[in-house]
């Protein structure tokens, strides 16, 4: 039997563990190292008094059958109304025979999406919809100068060299300067024009002006909604974990254990052993502040690629200093407890309460840092201890580790918080608070500038390692979705059961055009 080492329980890392030992646990001895206690990597949910956060909002999308297949499996679709369904009188899509939320966790939620701007104390759609809301907010000025520069950026095409080139190619100057330019610069740390365009390539592929034209347009015609090849960043509906993302890894760990899977929590992976014959025989690992040695036959990493690299003995001087150039990005995000929120539902969709309909809010204020806030609430009702008279969202702030924002203690830091929800008119006074709770996330995303543009020298080398597999968003340093990050596991498994040394199939996941463009 052979012994397979799987760094990190994130959805990547647990997703490898769970088809190694569905598929042919009679083959495979399974241990996962997690350096925390909690499953879910990034996609885990903190519960804080029964009011739980998402860190970064998840949503469950794809148009990839097996992994869609696969959430069932783990978490049925509901297939009765949950507590805000019944309660707006909400008609919503139920799968026949699917359990009731209101009876039981392991469920699916089918969730609309509603996600936009706050930008000079308006609310703009996200992605921007053909609406006369955007005309009226937007000014006759602002609108006529969006107009010709989307001309302009049509007749002229920039050679894309950088973000902003990608961005403005798709939307023209002015809709990029109004709402993407300070926004990128807040989230990265750095202007779009130094950052690689291949972030926008595989993070919002397919969105441009003309997308929205044409989604406008074939909503018009006489087919079922179904039958539109929608992308991931015009989606109207997604289905969500009843007590949030961390909930399916939760129940994800369980199955992998019942299979016979070993899960090693607050286990952090520091040194990989390599022979002469480029192959890993071993890794290291802290458990408890000892040091602690286990031999293995194959290595599944998502771990981040630059601890990855660091970690091995004798990498050659240019994999390495690439690896030590890799760039991250981390955040800080604040949940706050407050009895009702003082922006307006001017939308025609009902909520409970009436709060605003938004899972998420970008926030495009140069007066304050906050990046983004979620409202728990819309996620789903279960997320908050008393959906009926608290609002439960969070304040997502971008920032890099160890720099004076991660250092802020957390009471500085939801001080600060607060006092910008007053300042952009979330709240009207900061004693409305009833409760807060800070969270840092390292890593969060993986930043495309630095040494990023000479990462497939750093691939080449990696593959070199026979027994090796990078999965995931940090094990292949590039920002995946979820179902990406599975799908890489899942080609993993494959070629492991198949004994197939190619790996280009497992770098491929979202970089082919065809696994954007079409459901497969």
């Amino acid at each position: 039997m052979k012994k397979v080492l799987i760094i990190g329980a994130g959805p990547a890392g647990l997703t490898a563990a769970y088809e190694l030992l569905h598929r042919a646990k009679d083959e495979y001895e399974v241990i996962v190292f997690e350096e925390s206690r909690d499953m879910g990597g990034i996609s885990k949910t903190v519960n804080y008094k029964g009011n739980r956060m998402d860190m970064g909002g998840h949503r469950f999308f794809s148009k990839v059958s097996r992994v869609n297949d696969w959430w069932e499996m783990m978490m049925p679709m509901q297939g009765a109304p949950s507590i805000d369904d019944i309660a707006l009188e909400r008609h919503i899509p139920l799968a026949a025979g699917g359990p009731d939320p209101e009876k039981t966790d392991r469920v699916m939620l089918y969730r609309n999406r509603v996600s936009r701007i706050f930008f000079d104390n308006k609310f703009f759609d996200y992605p921007i919809q053909l609406k006369p809301e955007l005309f009226i907010n937007m000014g006759f000025k602002n609108t006529f100068q969006a107009m010709l520069s989307y001309l302009a950026s049509l007749l002229h095409k920039r050679e894309e060299k950088s973000l902003e080139d990608f961005y403005i190619n798709r939307f023209g100057k002015k809709l990029y300067s109004m709402f993407f330019e300070n926004y990128t610069e807040s989230l990265w740390g750095r202007h779009p024009s130094e950052i690689d365009p291949s972030w926008g390539a595989q993070r919002a592929k397919g969105l441009s002006v003309m997308a929205i034209i044409k989604d406008v347009f074939s909503k018009m015609l006489p087919q079922k909604k179904s039958d539109r090849d929608v992308e991931t960043s015009l989606i109207e509906a997604f289905h969500y974990p009843k007590l949030g993302p961390g909930q399916l890894w939760d129940i994800t760990a369980s199955e992998v254990e019942k299979l016979g899977g070993t899960i090693l929590t607050n286990a952090k992976v520091i040194k990989l052993h390599k022979n002469d014959r480029q192959t890993i025989t071993s890794l290291s690992y802290l458990e408890n502040g000892e040091e602690k040695s286990i031999e293995g036959d194959i290595i599944i990493s998502s771990m981040p690629l630059k601890d990855l690299i660091e970690g091995m003995n004798d990498v050659p001087e240019e994999p390495l200093r690439i690896a030590k150039g890799l760039p991250y990005r981390d955040y800080r995000t604040l949940g706050v407890l407050i009895p009702k929120l003082d922006l307006k539902n001017k939308t025609k969709i009902k909520t409970i309460g009436n709060i605003v309909p938004d899972n998420w809010i970008y926030v495009h204020d140069p007066a304050v840092r906050m990046g983004r806030l979620q409202i728990y609430n819309n996620w789903s009702p279960y997320m908050v201890n008393d959906s009926k008279h608290t609002i439960w969202i969070g304040l997502e702030y971008f920032c890099t580790e160890d720099d004076d924002f991660w250092n802020m203690t957390d009471d500085e830091f939801t001080e600060l918080g607060i006092n910008e929800m007053v300042k952009i008119g979330l709240i009207s006074d900061k004693n409305a608070v009833i409760d807060a709770h800070a969270e840092r996330v390292k890593k969060a995303y993986p930043a495309y500038f630095d040494t990023y543009g000479e990462i497939d020298d750093l691939i080449e080398y990696v593959n070199t390692i026979d027994n090796l597999y990078c999965v995931g968003r940090n094990g292949q340093h590039r920002y995946n979705n979820i179902d990406h990050s599975m799908m890489t596991s899942f080609e993993t498994v494959d070629n492991i059961l198949a004994h197939k040394k190619d790996k280009s199939n497992i770098w491929n996941v979202n970089t082919e055009k065809e696994y954007h463009e079409g459901k497969s």
